[in-house]
């Protein structure tokens, strides 16, 4: 539970920290544009950012259950039912955050990479994995370090996922949203 505080006030960080930073590069951009001077590297950019808050923000709204859901069915349970549901409902997000971890290990290899000697292009000869070989178009940045926002988010989504579901088993006290959000907070400043 305390991790998942700790990474959510990281994340309520970030998260604006990256909204910040888009606003900027959105005026920045129709600055240099309307001026003539058109900065490419800004789109890239500003794609870039709203990629990386889009992921944390998804992992912090798990946390605080801001996540949709559909209620038409559950709502016709009893509260064992519910109860019942909402276990489940956890437990498949907790599922969906390993398996996307799992899916990430996979996709970049780091063990194949460790046996290929830490060579991008040894490792892309053997596998034909060439995410370490790739780089952006316009910031010409390695886009494996773009592309490790999928293992972080399914890191925080398991960890918030697994707060949840104790949470949800009545093996920890649930934190009320209000409180939860104050404590993050302490942690930010």
């Amino acid at each position: 539970m305390w991790l998942s505080a700790r990474l959510l006030a990281a994340e309520r960080f970030a998260v604006a920290g990256f909204m910040f930073l888009l606003t900027g590069l959105i005026l920045l951009n129709v600055v240099t544009r309307y001026s003539g001077v058109a900065l490419y590297w800004v789109d890239e950019s500003a794609v870039y950012s709203v990629v990386f808050l889009t992921f944390i923000g998804a992992s912090a709204m798990t946390r605080l259950r801001l996540d949709f859901a559909v209620t038409i069915l559950t709502e016709r349970f009893s509260p064992r039912g519910v109860r019942i549901a909402k276990v489940a409902a956890t437990a498949i997000v907790l599922l969906f955050g390993l398996t996307l971890l799992w899916l990430c290990v996979l996709w970049l290899d780091p063990v194949g990479m460790a046996r290929a000697g830490f060579d991008a292009r040894e490792l892309a000869a053997r596998t034909f994995n060439f995410i370490y070989t790739e780089r952006t178009q316009t910031l010409g940045w390695p886009v494996w370090a773009l592309y490790l926002v999928m293992p972080l988010f399914g890191l925080s989504m398991t960890i918030h996922s697994a707060a949840n579901l104790l949470e949800d088993l009545g093996l920890v006290p649930r934190a009320s949203q209000a409180a939860f959000l104050g404590n993050s907070l302490q942690g930010v400043g």
